[in-house]
């Protein structure tokens, strides 16, 4: 029987043809929201891993929702054009459907990235205002956002809509709103970040307004048959923070309008930071899950295949997604596979690495899918062997 973790799964018009996802990771290497060679390779290689998906990093929809100079943006024609020029190539070449995370990082941005320390630019490195839903900084040192108003909400919508609209022509299978981390919407959520004392702050209802108006926008921006999900968190890790009470709560109205799967994360509107391990935050999607029946993605360290297909077999989640362990091991769905006794698809010019076609390679340490030598005919050229069955793919 076919690993859970290798079944397809359908989001509206798209069947996602296994359950592992490609997370979006910043790589904090555009120019001036422009895509660059960096990303053609780092995404032209996860392209062709054979997952269901992959996510491209989180694209601001406007500059200062950039968290860093870095970061790609989605706000400009020439941003849209560099990025079809990469997307075309992985489409073209790739076996892995492309997907857009669209963000915009609040009273988080105008920030140094992680590798030179991630501390707020000041004034003399090109820093720029913040906004926010209060004027709370994130934490000492840093910069006090401009807390938004009814015209700055418009604009920050209108910015949604035209990068939705962008991502389609692009070419885009599906677009995530990143609503988790501390990030702009996530700081709607969030009491730690919100204390508006109008119709958008205070109670859960009025912290989830702004959020929903946003995505109510979007969905309705974005074609009937691609799917649309939301990144938010399950919990901000802190006691005066989002409770996953609350993030159910949220799920809930997502489901009601429209949201077609959810991507469970958490922490990031405080310092407080939770022990972390194997698929530690596996539990909040969960939540999610049983509440909701919504297609939803589990996150959180999880680099070891037989976790993954363990959180699906037991209802955890329906999706896993990987950010670090690609980056590490950018062909983790083939491994995957080869250890769970399922196909992956490779391409053409890499299916002789699946260990299934090296002949003689395990010396009775073959898996359970392994091969026999009956199997094997010489190829073309004495040295190469061939399978008489087709495998792998």
């Amino acid at each position: 029987m076919t690993a859970s973790l290798f079944s397809p799964i359908r989001l509206r018009g798209l069947t996602l043809a296994n359950r592992v996802i490609i997370a979006p990771m910043c790589q904090y290497s555009a120019e001036d929201g422009k895509v660059t060679d960096w990303h053609l390779i780092h995404l032209g290689g996860l392209a062709m891993s054979g997952s269901g998906l992959l996510f491209l990093e989180a694209a601001a929809v406007e500059p200062r929702g950039r968290i860093t100079h870095g970061c790609i943006g989605l706000y400009s024609d020439e941003a849209e054009v560099a990025l079809t020029r990469v997307v075309r190539a992985c489409q073209e070449h790739g076996n892995t459907p492309l997907a857009i995370q669209l963000g915009h990082a609040g009273r988080k941005a105008s920030c140094h990235p992680p590798r030179t320390g991630g501390k707020p630019l000041k004034d003399g490195e090109g820093a720029w205002e913040t906004i926010g839903p209060s004027a709370l900084p994130f934490d000492a040192d840093w910069h006090t956002p401009r807390e938004m108003d009814r015209a700055l909400m418009d604009e920050v919508i209108a910015a949604h809509i035209q990068a939705v609209e962008r991502s389609d022509r692009i070419g885009f299978v599906a677009v995530e709103l990143h609503a988790a981390h501390g990030y702009l919407i996530s700081e709607f959520l969030s009491p730690l970040a919100n204390h508006r004392t109008d119709e958008y702050g205070g109670s859960l209802e009025n912290r989830m307004r702004f959020p929903l108006e946003l995505f109510a926008a979007m969905r309705a921006a974005w074609p009937d048959d691609k799917p649309m999900g939301v990144r938010f968190n399950g919990t901000d890790w802190d006691d005066a923070g989002l409770t996953t009470e609350d993030a159910v709560a949220f799920a809930q109205a997502l489901k009601a309008a429209g949201c077609d799967f959810f991507d469970v994360s958490g922490g990031g509107n405080s310092m407080v930071r939770p022990p972390v391990g194997p698929g530690y935050q596996a539990e909040l999607a969960a939540a999610v899950k049983q509440a909701t029946g919504v297609p939803t993605m589990a996150v959180g360290m999880i680099r070891d295949p037989k976790l993954a297909q363990d959180l699906l077999d037991r209802g955890a989640c329906d999706m896993v997604a990987l950010a670090r362990g690609f980056l590490y091991e950018p062909r983790w769905t083939w491994r995957a596979a080869y250890e769970l006794g399922a196909e992956a698809d490779y391409p053409e010019q890499a299916q002789r690495s699946n260990p299934l076609l090296w002949p003689q390679a395990f010396e009775g340490d073959a898996p359970s899918t392994g091969v026999d030598d009956d199997d094997w005919e010489v190829g073309a050229a004495p040295h190469i062997m061939v399978p008489k069955k087709k495998r792998g793919r």
